[in-house]
C-alpha cells in the first residue's frame, strides 16, 4: 500500500456535481433568487458569513422549516456571546424530524446485545407518539428534564423525540459510564423521570448495570419516575428496580398522530457536556432552533444527505456525534445504528454493516481508520461498498496515511470527509463539501455559515501558518448557554476571555493559500522545542506509523527548578513489542527525519495504554499536571475517562516530579 504525503490529491468531485449534489442545486437556487453569481466554493462561504441573515433565511426557505410562527428577522443581535436568533420565531426539532411518511426505514438497528430492529417511519412516528403520551402521564411538561442512561438504540431516539415533543429537555450518558461520571453530570440538571437499560454485551462481555441503576437513583433526589428498558435480559426483574416502570409498560398508550409543543426559537432541546477531565463537566445548553439549523445545513448540503440516503456514524450517546447521527432523520435520512464493540469478533465489523445495510455516509473516529490501516484490513476488496460516497472522520485530526488508506483499501470513489467542531456547537465547523476535492492530510473548507479564522497571537487572522482556530461571527447552534451560570460568566470565560467579542476554540489551525485548514492537536498541549511549534497530532502521525507502536501520547514539560524542559513520549507497544534499543532507535530516526531533530524525545516510556476521554480524546493535559507533580484526584476525574486505570502508569513514571 503506497505512502502519501500532505497535501497529495486524491479525490475529486464530478464535472457535474453542481447538479448532482444538493449543495450545488442550493448554490443555483441562491443565484437564481438572490441574482448573485457564486462561480467557486470560496464565493459561496464568503456570502454565507458575509451576509449571515441571508444566508441563514436561504436554508430555513430551501429546507422548507417548519415555522409555528414567524421570524421577525434571522439575526437581531450579532454580539458574541449573546448573538439572537430568529426571534418571535416558534418550531419545533421533532416537527422536522417527524415531518417524513411512508414504509421507508428510519432506523436501522444493529446491536450485540439483541436481533437486529427496523423502524419505518410510520414505526417511529408511532412509537414517539406513545412515549409522549407515556411522558405526560408521568407529569413531564415543556422545561423539564430527562435522562437516559441508554445505548446506541431506537429506543433512545424514541425517547429523545418524545421529550423535544414537548418542549422537555433531553440528556443522556451512555452506559459505560461510571455512577459517578453520570451523577457528576446529570445532577446539576435536576431530572424529573431517568430512562436505563439493566446491561448490555460489548463483544463476548456480559455487563450488568442493575447495582448502577440503583445507585444513580439514589443520587438524583430530584426524580420522579425510572423507566426500564430490559435490554439484556427480555423480561424486566422488577425485584431488581424497585419502583421503576417497564418500557412495555411505559409504551401501553394508543396515540394516533405524535403532537409536537411549538416552542421559542432558542428554547432548550438537550444539555450535553463538557469532557470533565476536571472538575464537575459543563453543562451546555442547544436549543431547538440552533440544532435544527446546523444540522439540516451540515448533514444536508456538506454531507450530501437526503430522504434516500443511509447514514451512520459510530458513536455512543454519550458523545455529541450521536446527537449529530439522530439529525439525519432532520433531512429524511434513513439513520444506521450501532451498540457493541467495533472490533469483535474482527475490525471488519462495522464495515459489514455499512455493506450489508447500504450506508451512502459512514462516520467514524479518526483512530479506528488508522487501527484498520494497522491491521492490513482492506474492507473494498471483502465487501460491496461501492454504494458508500463518504467516509466521516472526526475526534482527533486524520494523518494523510489515513487519507490514503481510505483511498487504497476502501475505493478511491470514497470522498473523506474529515472534520473538526465540537460539543460546544454540536457539528463541526470545519468539513469537506461535495463541490471541493480533498487532499490528503487537509481538510477541505471552513463550513458554510462559519466564520472560522487563524488569529495570531495578536488576534490578527492568518493564512499559510498555524494560529489559535477562531470563529468571529455567531453560529445558531452556539450554546444557549450554560446550565446554572445565570450571568453567563463561565459562559464567557470557556470561549471569550483570550479574544473579546471572538470565540476561541482551543486548537490550532492552519489555513493553507488553497483554502483547506489543517488542525494540529490542541493549542493547550502544544510542544514548543527551541521555538518551534508543533501540533501533537502531528507528532502522533509519525509515532503511530513506526511498526511495534500501537498508540502513543506525548507532553513537554516546561523548565522548572534549573531542570531543562523535556519531551516526553509514551508509547503502548503492539503485543509481542518490547520498548528496546532497537525501537527507541527507529522511533528517534523516524521523528527526526518526519519532524524535525527538536523533536527527539527526551525519554521514551512504555505503556500499558494511552489515557482518553469517554469521547476518546487523548487526555494530554490531565498527564502533563500529573508529571508536573499535581496529585492524581486532581487531574483528572476517573468517571470522565473511557480507562480511569491507565493514569496509575503516569503517576509512577520515572519522569514525574514529586
Amino acid at each position: 500500500m503506497g505512502e502519501v504525503e500532505l497535501g497529495t490529491l486524491l479525490w475529486e468531485p464530478s464535472a457535474d456535481a453542481r447538479d448532482r449534489t444538493n449543495l450545488g442545486r442550493f448554490v443555483q437556487w441562491v443565484e437564481r433568487t438572490r441574482g448573485l453569481e457564486l462561480p467557486t466554493y470560496d464565493d459561496v462561504w464568503r456570502w454565507s458569513v458575509d451576509d449571515l441573515e441571508d444566508f441563514w433565511a436561504a436554508i430555513v426557505a430551501w429546507f422548507d422549516l417548519p415555522l409555528a410562527a414567524p421570524y421577525e428577522r434571522i439575526l437581531a443581535d450579532d454580539r458574541m456571546p449573546g448573538a439572537i436568533w430568529l426571534p418571535g420565531a416558534r418550531l419545533n426539532y421533532a416537527e422536522q424530524v417527524l415531518r417524513w411518511r411512508g414504509d421507508r426505514p428510519a432506523v436501522v438497528a444493529r446491536s450485540q446485545t439483541r436481533d437486529d430492529v427496523v423502524l419505518t417511519r410510520e414505526g417511529l412516528r408511532d412509537q414517539v407518539a406513545r412515549a409522549t403520551a407515556g411522558l405526560r402521564a408521568l407529569g413531564v411538561g415543556t422545561g423539564d428534564r430527562v435522562v437516559g442512561y441508554l445505548p446506541n438504540l431506537p429506543e433512545t431516539i424514541v425517547a429523545f423525540l418524545a421529550c423535544a415533543s414537548i418542549g422537555a429537555i433531553w440528556s443522556s450518558c451512555a452506559p459505560e459510564f461510571g455512577v459517578k461520571a453520570v451523577v457528576d453530570r446529570v445532577r446539576q440538571i435536576e431530572p424529573k423521570v431517568l430512562f436505563a437499560v439493566d446491561g448490555y454485551r460489548y463483544g463476548d462481555r456480559v455487563v450488568s448495570r442493575v447495582d448502577e441503576v440503583a445507585a444513580i437513583r439514589d443520587a438524583l433526589p430530584s426524580l420522579r419516575a425510572t423507566v426500564v428498558l430490559p435490554y439484556l435480559e427480555t423480561e424486566p426483574d422488577v425485584d431488581a428496580f424497585p419502583g421503576a416502570r417497564s418500557w412495555a409498560t411505559f409504551m401501553d398508550t394508543v396515540a394516533e398522530e405524535p403532537v409536537t409543543q411549538a416552542v421559542p426559537f432558542d428554547h432548550p432541546l438537550y444539555v450535553l457536556y463538557s469532557s470533565g477531565t476536571t472538575g464537575l463537566p459543563k453543562p451546555i445548553v442547544h436549543g431547538h432552533g440552533g440544532i435544527l439549523l446546523e444540522h439540516v445545513k451540515i448533514l444536508g448540503l456538506h454531507h450530501d444527505l437526503d430522504e434516500t440516503s443511509v447514514f451512520t456514524w459510530f458513536t455512543t450517546t454519550g458523545w455529541m456525534m450521536w446527537n449529530y447521527l439522530v439529525s439525519g432523520l432532520a433531512v429524511g435520512a434513513t439513520v444506521v445504528l450501532f451498540d457493541g464493540d467495533p472490533a469483535h469478533p474482527d475490525p471488519s465489523t462495522l464495515w459489514r454493516l455499512a455493506a450489508e445495510t447500504g450506508v451512502d455516509v459512514f462516520g467514524v473516529g479518526a483512530p479506528f481508520l488508522m487501527a484498520c490501516r494497522k491491521t492490513g484490513l482492506r474492507p473494498g476488496e471483502r465487501f460491496d461498498l461501492t454504494h458508500l460516497r463518504q467516509i466521516g472522520s472526526t475526534g482527533s485530526p486524520l494523518p494523510p496515511e489515513g487519507f490514503g488508506w481510505v483511498r487504497d483499501a476502501v475505493g478511491a470513489h470514497v470522498q473523506v470527509v474529515s472534520a473538526s467542531g465540537g460539543t460546544d456547537v454540536c457539528t463541526a465547523f470545519v468539513a469537506a463539501a461535495p463541490l471541493l476535492p480533498v487532499h490528503a492530510g487537509e481538510i477541505p473548507c471552513r463550513c458554510l455559515g462559519a466564520r472560522v479564522e487563524a488569529f495570531d497571537p495578536d488576534g490578527r487572522p492568518v493564512i499559510g501558518q498555524r494560529g489559535e482556530l477562531v470563529i468571529t461571527r455567531p453560529m445558531p447552534s452556539m450554546p444557549v448557554g450554560f446550565w446554572g451560570d445565570p450571568d453567563g460568566r463561565r459562559y464567557r470565560e470557556a470561549y471569550f476571555d483570550d479574544f473579546p467579542g471572538v470565540w476561541r476554540h482551543g486548537d490550532w489551525l492552519e489555513i493553507t493559500e488553497r483554502g483547506t485548514c489543517i488542525i494540529t492537536g490542541r493549542s493547550d498541549a502544544t510542544l514548543n522545542r527551541g521555538g518551534v511549534r508543533m501540533g501533537t497530532a502531528e507528532f502522533y502521525a509519525v509515532v503511530e506509523d513506526v511498526e511495534g507502536v500501537a498508540d502513543s501520547l506525548v507532553v513537554h514539560l516546561d523548565a522548572r527548578a534549573g531542570r531543562p524542559d523535556r519531551l516526553v513520549l509514551f508509547v503502548v507497544t503492539t503485543p509481542g513489542t518490547e520498548l528496546d534499543d532497537e525501537l527507541r532507535a527507529r522511533l528517534t530516526a523516524a521523528i527526526r527525519a518526519g519532524l524535525s531533530p527538536r523533536h527527539v524525545p527526551d525519554e521514551v516510556h512504555a505503556v500499558p495504554a494511552v489515557p482518553r476521554t469517554i469521547s476518546g480524546k487523548k487526555m494530554e493535559v490531565p498527564v502533563k499536571r500529573l508529571l508536573e507533580g499535581e496529585p492524581l484526584e486532581q487531574v483528572a476525574n476517573p468517571g470522565a475517562m473511557a480507562n480511569p486505570s491507565s493514569l496509575d502508569a503516569y503517576a509512577s513514571a520515572p519522569t514525574r516530579t514529586h
